[in-house]
């Protein structure tokens, strides 16, 4: 019954990805087929984060069903970006379907572009390692990424800018801290023996962004935090010091107990548990909260869905052993629904 309706569900897709390029539009209607782009995003672009977080689900529905037709729609997306010049080696947010051209050149791991990467190495993963045209996409980009977008504050943290108009901006996003798990998840099999270096890289990146919990009043982490002149790691605008129930540094904390077992990551999961249940319970569920650095914080009286398919999850696992959904069978793709390695 879920392989029909499976299938019900990527055929009412497939027209999104009728563009000039084969670079899929974000949005598709049902009914029509009709596909378009969000008018904020860069001229009519789409989202690498978008049409590059297809891959892991479309290869797993042509294994399931024995129809090519998903795999190759993504595999012609990967292509194209093989092909594509990229300024500094990194790809650009923004990529327009009908010239395959780039937008504006902003580069992120964190969100519009956070889960491209992710999905390049859990391409690698979920393949059984045989799929070292993604392997090789991943180091290339992990390599650029460190080279241009990971830095030192003065304070000594690491953490990933993000490139905008030539520059980079000493911001950090919540969205961004997941990179500590991937870092972790990648260490093995990776270029040059540098496994022990992209372990220490995922430990750093936790330790960052546990910071940005811990210098806040409810011990939650806000949605972006600063590294600049004085400030590290604390949200300077207003509408950057919220918290909406968000997974990524817990799902870091728990890729990084698995592969270390330092008991600072169950205590640092337990530290965010308890704020959770302090400062986000409410009569019919759990809540984001409007300002992480007030002591009398607003509820913005929406649960999010990621709350109980990422957050309390990874939690779940955090504290699981590690014969539960063990990282040698499983990848969780970028809602942290766990898929065979096949």
């Amino acid at each position: 019954v879920f392989k029909i309706k499976a299938v019900q569900l990527a055929g009412k897709l497939l027209p999104a990805f009728n563009t000039p390029t084969g670079i899929p539009w974000a949005m598709v209607n049902l009914k029509s087929g009709v596909g378009r782009n969000w008018g904020w995003a860069s001229a009519g672009s789409s989202i690498l984060a978008e049409f590059g977080t297809l891959h892991m689900e479309f290869v797993h529905l042509s294994y399931l069903t024995g129809d090519p037709v998903y795999y190759n729609k993504v595999m012609h997306i990967r292509k194209l970006l093989q092909k594509m010049d990229r300024p500094n080696g990194l790809y650009p947010n923004y990529l327009n379907p009908r010239t395959g051209r780039w937008g504006q050149h902003h580069t992120s791991v964190g969100g519009l572009g956070d889960s491209f990467y992710e999905y390049l190495l859990k391409a690698w993963l979920m393949s059984d390692k045989m799929d070292t045209e993604a392997r090789k996409m991943y180091d290339d980009a992990i390599e650029a990424i460190e080279k241009h977008l990971i830095r030192k504050s003065n304070g000594g943290l690491t953490f990933i800018g993000e490139w905008k108009n030539g520059h980079l901006e000493r911001k950090m996003g919540h969205l961004t801290c997941f990179a500590g798990g991937m870092f972790a998840l990648g260490a093995d099999g990776s270029r040059d023996d540098k496994a022990g270096h992209y372990l220490q890289l995922g430990a750093e990146i936790a330790h960052t962004c546990h910071e940005s919990y811990d210098r806040t009043t409810l011990k939650l982490g806000p949605e972006a935090f600063k590294f600049d002149g004085g400030v590290e790691a604390v949200a300077v605008r207003q509408n950057e010091k919220y918290y909406i129930l968000r997974p990524e540094v817990i799902e870091t904390y728990w890729y990084m107990w698995r592969f270390t077992h330092d008991p600072k990551y169950r205590q640092w999961g337990w530290e965010a548990t308890q704020a959770i249940d302090k400062y986000c319970r409410v009569s019919g569920g759990f809540s984001g909260v409007k300002d992480v650095y007030s002591s009398s914080p607003t509820y913005d009286d929406v649960q999010q869905s990621f709350f109980l398919a990422e957050t309390l999850k990874y939690l779940y696992l955090l504290f699981s052993n590690d014969d539960l959904l063990p990282l040698d069978n499983w990848v969780f793709n970028t809602e942290a629904h766990p898929l065979p390695v096949l």
